[in-house]
């Protein structure tokens, strides 16, 4: 954004350089080993979690069942292994650079192992790994009759305000595909940016995009960082959060860093969004 900036001090670059798609680096820093794609901080082993599950939990609890689930992103791989953790039998994980997941993999204390991952790109076990365009791996699922999903994750590095060719994955043209490849009472979840008044033009587009796609749309704040989360079901539920808290004693992946008063506390938009002109 004009006007900040962000400095990181990198204690031990373990690699960096260009993919087909980004410049990617993976360095040990204060928060432990971390991921930078285009020098945006995008993962870091101290917050990974956190963020992990601020994403991918409410629409655990929001969704009607969760056999399979897609993941659009998400190059380390922990959503994947949370999905897992929570019950799907199928989870279909789409990241357009190969090099940055095997990247992960191979450097990162968390998410998919080297091992993990080849079984996956085998699709070997419930996990399969897919290098494809996200745009197009969704408009197949929603052309389909069959290969539906209960849950559409993207976890994509944030919305820019160059032509990044990712953007279009935050548009309502995306979100309306991502619909369209749900079973009945199925979620798509998007980080969707900072709530920071000085920073929130992307939640402030998508709380807009989400609901004009959908016909319910629940927020997540973290209360541990500055990221925001929306979530949208095709149907009109009355009390989303009320759902989720519910559901929660029953879920099958336990969360570690939250819990029904985190998922109170977190779903009230910022004043600046509910109310913007």
């Amino acid at each position: 954004m004009p006007g900040l900036s962000q400095l990181w001090e990198l204690d031990d670059v373990l690699w960096e350089g260009d993919t087909a798609y980004q410049h990617v680096a993976f360095a040990k820093t204060a928060q432990g080993v971390s991921m930078f794609c285009d020098n945006d901080p995008q993962s870091t082993e101290l917050a990974q979690l956190h963020y992990h599950e601020a994403l991918l939990v409410p629409a655990l609890l929001l969704a009607e069942q969760v056999d399979r689930v897609l993941v659009v992103g998400s190059s380390e791989g922990v959503i994947s292994q949370i999905a897992v953790r929570a019950g799907a039998k199928q989870v279909d994980h789409v990241d357009i650079d190969r090099e940055a997941v095997r990247l992960c993999a191979e450097l990162l204390p968390y998410g998919y192992t080297p091992d993990e991952l080849a079984r996956a790109e085998r699709g070997e076990g419930p996990v399969r790994m897919h290098y494809a365009d996200g745009w197009e791996f969704v408009r197949l699922a929603a052309e389909s009759s069959v290969d539906k999903y209960d849950i559409v994750v993207a976890d994509l590095p944030g919305e820019r305000e160059d032509d990044a060719q990712h953007n279009r994955l935050f548009g309502t043209d995306f979100l309306g595909l991502c619909r369209s490849a749900l079973t009945e009472g199925g979620v798509v979840c998007s980080q969707v940016g900072c709530p920071t008044l000085w920073l929130n033009t992307m939640l402030r587009r998508s709380w807009q995009r989400f609901n004009d796609v959908f016909g319910t749309v629940a927020y997540y704040g973290s209360d541990e960082f500055d990221w925001g989360f929306l979530c949208g079901r095709g149907d009109e539920i009355a009390d989303p959060t009320a759902l989720m808290v519910e559901r929660l004693p029953a879920c099958g992946y336990r969360p570690a860093t939250l819990d029904a008063k985190a998922l109170v506390g977190g779903s009230v938009l910022p004043y600046s969004v509910r109310h913007a002109r």
